[in-house]
Parts: C-alpha cells; structure tokens; sequence
C-alpha cells in the first residue's frame, strides 16, 4: 500500500457487530452510504495519487527521502491536531505503540523502494498479498482456499504469462512482498493500539515513532536535497495526499457506514494504484497484468467478506 490507513482486514475483523448491531437501522444506513462510499474512494484516490507523486519525487530526493518527508510531515499534523496524552499509559502500551511505529516505517520504506523500481499498481497488487494472506489465514476455512487460488493464479500471471515477472525487476518485486508482510503486521499492532489510545492517539503517536525511525535514514540518503524549497513542498503534498486526508476521510466514512464495506472497497486499491500509475506516470500494463490485479482484487474482497460472515455466525450463536 502506498500509505498507511485503516485496512480492510483489521476493519473486517469488528465488522460484525456493526453490521449487526440493529435490524431497524440497517435500512437507513444503506440509503445513507453513498456519502460514505465516496468519502471512501476519495481517501484511496487520494492515497494512490500520492503515491503517483512520490514517485514522480524520487529523482529529487530517492526513495528513502521522500518517505522521510512524508512521515515528517504527516507525522507534525497529527501529533499537533490530535495533541494525544503522553501521561498515563503503561509499558505495554508504550511497546505496542512502539512496534505499530516501526511496522508502519518499515511499510512505507519497503513499499517506495518498490514504487521506484515496479509499475505502482503492481507493487501494490503484491504488497496486498500481507493482508490478503493475514485474512485467509484468521478466518481458517475451506472457501478461502478458492480466494488463495485466486490470488495465486494472480500472481502466477504476474510472473509467467504475457509481460510478466520476467520484465519486472526482481528487487523491486522483493520490496514489495517484504511490504505486505510489513502491512500485515501493521495490521495487527493497529487493532491493539487503537485498543490501548483513545480516539486516533495511538496513530498520531506511531506515526511519530516511524518519522523518528525513517529521519536519520533520509538525512543520510538525501542530506542537503531535504531542505529544497520545492522537493519540501512537494513532500508536503504528498504527505497531506497519502496521510493526513485519507484518514480525515476515513475516519469520517466509518462513522457512518458498515465496515464490512468499508473493508471490500479497501480491496480495489490496487486498481486505482494502477489507474494513478497509468495518468500520472504513464505505467501502462499488459492485458496479463490488468487481469492478474483483478484477479487479486477479487481474492481480496472474496477474503474480506468470509471473514465477516464468519464474525456474523459468532454473533448470531452467542
């Protein structure tokens, strides 16, 4: 993923309860989702053009550096707009804290070493392999062997069929998985912290930990190139893009629309990574690609939505 946000496997893990918590309000929200649904798809927009213009960045600052920028200045927004309490928690919160941080830099380092060496939709399509893997794995049955199939036969026509694997740089591919599993564990220290902070504080005070972590990194890669005026501001625009609007969205989406959904939309990130890529970058794929990240699409929701139902039957036998 281009950014860390709300993911759709940790959404679909609570989504039960919020999808059925009232049989009589259900209605009224299916009529108010189209709000919702596209304060959704402007936080995806929003993060794949950002990341479409981070990349288009690199040349300026490399990669390293313009993760730095962007985590610095993301991370400046939140801490100042969530002001979140420093007092009062304990070891263990600090800890998981701690490696929600160093999960969400990692992601984010891997992931842009990936975007400038693989087409953005395609790394994309690999890096949500992590979560698309946590989910079959947590929901444990059958039917996820059909979404693994899926997601497989993706891979394998990223790799094999048309111009596949063998035009790609096997680095950049690299980066890209080693991202995913980063995503993954993202995914799990996200649900605990928001367990252990109130509101968004645990995010702001993450984000804070990866912006630390990443900053010597990019003192050292990019040094003077840092303090540019315009790769500054462009680093800006990508960190309001990719960070701090997305999850303004987000957050506003979720209060008002049922997280089973909000997690399906999640999965088509792919495809507007590769549609930014294709606008921004002019990455065009082959037809072999196109139906290789369709086919992980549909692995992805196909995962998202048996997860939930295996939520609802939980909820429906207590």
């Amino acid at each position: 993923m281009s950014g860390p946000q709300t993911e759709p496997v940790a959404v679909a893990q609570d989504a039960a309860p919020a999808v059925t918590a009232s049989d009589g309000a259900e209605p009224s929200r299916r009529r108010g989702s189209l709000g919702p649904v596209g304060l959704v798809l402007a936080g995806c927009i929003s993060v794949q053009f950002g990341a479409a213009l981070a990349v288009s960045l690199m040349p300026r600052a490399g990669a390293v550096g313009v993760v730095t920028l962007r985590l610095v200045v993301a991370a400046v927004v939140m801490l100042v707009v969530c002001r979140p309490k420093l007092r009062g928690h304990s070891r263990a919160d600090w800890g998981t804290v701690l490696a929600f941080g160093i999960a969400m830099g990692g992601m984010n380092l891997l992931f842009y070493q990936a975007a400038a060496r693989i087409p953005l939709g395609i790394a994309v399509t690999f890096e949500v392999l992590g979560p698309l893997a946590l989910s079959v794995f947590a929901s444990r049955r059958l039917v996820n062997v059909v979404w693994a199939g899926l997601a497989l036969c993706g891979v394998f026509l990223l790799g094999g069929a048309g111009d596949g694997l063998g035009s790609l740089d096997l680095a950049g591919v690299g980066f890209a998985l080693a991202a995913g599993a980063c995503w993954a564990t993202y995914i799990v220290f996200s649900a605990r912290t928001g367990r252990r902070f109130p509101q968004v504080d645990g995010l702001a005070l993450a984000m804070g930990v990866a912006a630390v972590l990443c900053l010597p990194l990019g003192i050292v890669t990019a040094g003077p190139k840092l303090l540019d005026p315009v790769t500054v501001g462009l680093g800006a625009a990508v960190a309001i893009m990719s960070s701090v609007l997305p999850y303004t969205l987000e957050l506003l989406a979720l209060r008002r629309l049922p997280a089973s959904t909000f997690a399906v939309m999640m999965s088509l990130e792919p495809a507007v990574a590769a549609l930014s890529g294709f606008l921004v970058l002019s990455q065009a794929l082959s037809w072999a690609q196109a139906l290789a990240i369709a086919l992980v699409i549909a692995a992805s929701m196909g995962a998202v939505r048996t997860q939930v139902g295996r939520r609802n039957d939980v909820v429906l036998r207590d």
